[in-house]
C-alpha cells in the first residue's frame, strides 16, 4: 500500500486505502470463490485437487497478509494486549484457516484457505463502508481556512500597497473597499460602512460600523470605505478561535461500533477457551487429523464476518432512505447517539426564521412612498418594504440620502419624506404621541420599526423582522409532544428572541449569546442530557460538533453543513422529527444485525463442538448469516418515518 502523503487529509487517505484494498482483495478472492463453489456445489473440478489448493494459497496469501495486514496487526495486538476487539476474531480465523490449506498439502486436514480469503474480503467491505459513512470529518477545518482573506490593503508611509494576509502586524492600518472581505479582527479608525456579519452572527440585517466599532476577519464590507485597526492577527482572530473550537470537539463522539466491540472483547477469549478444549479433546479420544478439523470448524463458525457488515450495511439503507427524504445522514456515530436525545436546541436565524427580513406589519399610511423611496436604497430592510409593496410603478424621488444606522430621506412631490428609527424622527423632532401603541406593539412582537414621516408629520409604521418559517411551528409541536425539552439560542436580543419563542412554541430561550459561547452554552444543557443542536451558520459550527448529535440546515452555509452529523438538506424542521425517526429505526436494524450476526454463530457453534457440523457447512452457515445481515437491512425500507 502506497504511503501516506501529508498533504492529502487523512480522512480521504482512509477512504481511498480501503476503497484500493477492497477492489484488489475482491479481484483475488473471486476467482477462490468460482474455484470453490465449482467443486463443492457442481463436482466440477477444472484444476487438479492439487493445483487448485496451490492456486487457493497463492491468491489468498496477499489478500490475508498484505492487504489484510493492518487488520492482522491490530488482531496480533489484541492478543498480546489482551484487549480483544473484532480484528482479533478476523486475524484469528484467517490464520488459522490459511494454515489448513499448508497442513492439507501434507494431508493432515481438509482445505480452508479459500474461506480465510473470503473472510478478509468480506471484512474489508465493511470497512470501506464504514469508512465512508464515518464521513470527512476535518473538511469543515479546511473551508473555514479558505473563507478568509488571502491579502490585505495596508497603509505603510501613507501609501497603500497589497501584502498577504500573514504578512498584516499588529495595530497596522487595512483599507477596505466596499464588497471586500475585512482581511483580521480590528477596530474602524476612520470611515463608516454597513457590514455583512452573517457568515459569523447567523443575523440577517448587516451591521453598522463607525469609528471606534469592532470587525471581524472574513466579514463583508457593504457599501462604504473602512479603515481598521488591526487589533488580532493570526491564532488570535474570531475565525482562528471557532477553528480552534472544532478541533477541541472533532473527536468526542461515541464510536457507532463500540457495541459490537463490547460484545467481541467478550465473545473472542470464550471462543478461544472452546477451541482449545474441542482441539484437545478430539485430539484425546480421536486423533489430531479429526482435532484440527473440528478445531478449525468452531472457530470458523464463530468468526462473525457479518459483524463487519452489520453496522454499515443498516447505514448505508438508512442513509439511502435518509436521503430519498432530504436527510443526509454524513456521521454513522449519530445514529448511536439520536435514541438517547433529550434536548433540541435550535439556532434562531435561518434555522427557526428563514434568515431574511420581510415586513410582517404596516400601520398608517405611505407604504407606496416608502417603497419608492427605499428602491434606492441596497439594505436588507429596504428590500424587504420594495418587494412587500410590489408597486408596478414607483414615486419620483430627489434628493435622496442614506442616513447611516437611522434610515433615508428624500423628496417627493416636493415634500420631504423621512423614513428611519426612533432616533431619525428625535432628530427631526417628529412627534410620535399617535403611534405610540402601535410602536409599543411592534417593540413587543420584536419588529425592527421604520416610522415613515412627511414635512415632519409621522404618517405610518412598517415593522420588519426575520419571519418563522411555515413548518417550524408544527416540527416544534411534533418535538414538544414527543417529550424532548425544546430551546432556543441566539446572538440577537432578548425581546425579539421570545417573541420569536411564543410564535413557534419554544419555552426555554437563551439570548444575546456570543458566536463563541454557542458551544459552551450546548455544554451546560449537555449536564442535564444528550443535546441535539440545530444551526445553519458559521458560528453554529462549534455548537454544532459540541453537540451529541449536530444537525445542520442544509440551505445554510458549508461550514456548518461540513459540522454537522447530519444534513437537512430541505432546510424544513419537520425533517428535524424525520430524522430522529429514521435514526431510532436504523440504529434499530443495527441491533438486529448486531443479534443475527452472532446467531447462527451462537447455535452452530455447540454443534462444531460435537464434531456433527463441517467446516463446510459452518463456512455455509457463515455465509447465510451475511446474507440474513444484508436482507434484515434492507428491510428498513419498509419503515415508514
Amino acid at each position: 500500500m502506497k504511503e501516506h502523503n501529508h498533504e492529502e487529509p487523512v480522512e480521504d487517505y482512509e477512504i481511498r486505502m480501503w476503497k484500493r484494498k477492497l477492489i484488489w482483495g475482491w479481484a483475488l478472492t473471486i476467482p477462490i470463490a468460482i474455484l470453490m463453489l465449482l467443486m463443492r456445489v457442481f463436482n466440477i473440478e477444472i484444476f487438479s485437487e492439487t493445483t487448485t489448493l496451490i492456486i487457493n494459497l497463492v491468491l489468498a496469501f496477499p489478500v490475508i497478509f498484505i492487504i489484510g495486514w493492518t487488520t492482522l496487526n491490530s488482531g496480533i495486538k489484541g492478543f498480546i494486549s489482551f484487549y480483544f476487539n473484532m480484528d482479533s476474531l478476523i486475524s484469528l480465523g484467517t490464520i488459522v484457516a490459511y494454515f489448513t490449506g499448508i497442513l492439507s498439502l501434507f494431508g493432515l486436514v481438509q482445505d480452508y484457505s479459500g474461506v480465510a480469503a473470503m473472510i478478509m474480503a468480506f471484512f474489508i467491505t465493511g470497512k470501506y463502508v464504514e469508512t465512508l459513512a464515518r464521513g470527512r470529518a476535518s473538511k469543515e477545518i479546511k473551508k473555514l481556512l479558505e473563507m478568509g482573506a488571502k491579502n490585505a490593503r495596508v497603509l505603510r508611509n501613507n501609501i497603500e500597497i497589497e501584502i498577504p494576509i500573514s504578512d498584516v502586524k499588529l495595530n497596522e492600518i487595512m483599507v477596505v473597499k466596499p464588497g471586500e472581505k475585512i482581511p483580521t479582527d480590528g477596530i474602524v479608525v476612520k470611515g463608516e460602512s454597513s457590514v455583512d456579519e452573517s457568515m459569523v452572527t447567523g443575523e440577517s440585517i448587516p451591521t453598522e460600523k463607525k469609528i471606534n466599532s469592532n470587525v471581524i476577519g472574513a466579514t463583508i464590507n457593504q457599501d462604504g470605505i473602512l479603515y481598521v485597526k488591526a487589533s488580532k492577527v493570526g491564532s488570535d482572530t474570531f475565525l482562528a478561535h471557532i477553528i480552534q473550537l472544532l478541533e477541541e470537539t472533532q473527536s468526542s463522539k461515541i464510536p457507532i461500533q463500540k457495541l459490537a466491540d463490547q460484545i467481541t472483547s467478550i465473545f473472542v477469549p470464550v471462543i478461544l477457551l472452546i477451541t482449545l478444549f474441542t482441539f484437545f479433546n478430539w485430539w484425546y479420544f480421536t486423533d489430531l487429523n479429526r482435532a484440527i478439523s473440528t478445531g478449525v470448524a468452531v472457530l470458523v463458525i464463530a468468526c462473525p464476518c457479518a459483524l463487519g457488515l452489520a453496522t454499515p450495511t443498516a447505514l448505508m439503507v438508512g442513509s439511502g432512505m435518509g436521503a430519498k427524504n432530504g436527510i443526509l445522514i454524513r456521521k454513522g456515530e449519530a445514529i448511536q447517539t439520536m435514541k438517547e436525545v433529550k434536548i433540541v436546541v435550535f439556532d434562531k436565524t435561518g434555522t427557526i426564521t428563514k434568515g431574511k427580513p420581510e415586513v410582517r406589519e404596516v400601520f398608517g399610511e405611505g407604504l407606496e412612498i416608502a417603497a419608492s423611496l427605499e428602491k434606492l436604497s441596497e439594505h436588507p430592510i429596504a428590500k424587504s418594504i420594495v418587494n412587500y409593496a410590489n408597486l408596478k410603478k414607483y414615486k419620483d424621488v430627489k434628493n435622496f440620502k442614506v442616513l447611516r444606522g437611522r434610515g433615508v430621506e428624500g423628496t417627493i412631490n416636493g415634500k420631504k419624506i423621512v423614513i428611519g428609527n426612533s432616533t431619525l424622527m428625535k432628530e427631526n423632532k417628529i412627534l410620535l404621541s399617535k403611534f405610540e401603541d402601535a410602536l409599543y406593539k411592534f417593540e413587543n412582537s420584536g419588529y425592527t420599526t421604520m416610522i415613515i414621516a412627511e414635512n415632519k408629520k409621522a404618517i405610518g409604521a412598517i415593522g420588519v423582522a426575520d419571519a418563522v418559517k411555515d413548518d417550524s411551528k408544527e416540527a416544534i409541536a411534533l418535538l414538544n409532544k414527543a417529550g424532548y425539552k425544546t430551546v432556543m439560542i441566539t446572538g440577537d436580543n432578548e425581546r425579539t428572541a421570545k417573541a420569536i419563542a411564543r410564535e413557534v412554541g419554544i419555552s426555554d430561550v437563551i439570548a444575546n449569546v456570543l458566536p463563541e459561547e454557542k458551544a459552551m452554552k450546548v455544554k451546560e444543557l449537555q449536564l442535564q442530557g444528550f443535546v441535539a443542536f440545530i444551526g445553519d451558520g458559521i458560528n453554529d459550527a462549534p455548537a454544532l460538533k459540541q453537540a451529541n448529535v449536530g444537525i445542520a440546515i442544509g440551505t445554510g452555509t458549508d461550514i456548518a453543513i461540513e459540522a454537522g452529523d447530519i444534513v437537512l438538506a430541505k432546510g424544513s424542521l419537520v425533517d428535524v422529527v424525520k430524522a430522529i425517526n429514521l435514526s431510532k429505526a436504523t440504529f434499530s436494524k443495527i441491533k438486529q444485525n448486531l443479534f443475527w450476526a452472532f446467531a447462527y454463530n451462537t447455535i452452530a457453534i455447540p454443534l462444531a463442538i460435537g464434531g456433527v457440523l463441517h467446516p463446510v457447512v459452518a463456512e455455509i452457515a457463515m455465509a447465510l448469516s451475511s446474507i440474513t445481515v444484508v436482507t434484515n437491512a434492507n428491510l428498513l425500507r419498509r419503515k415508514k418515518i
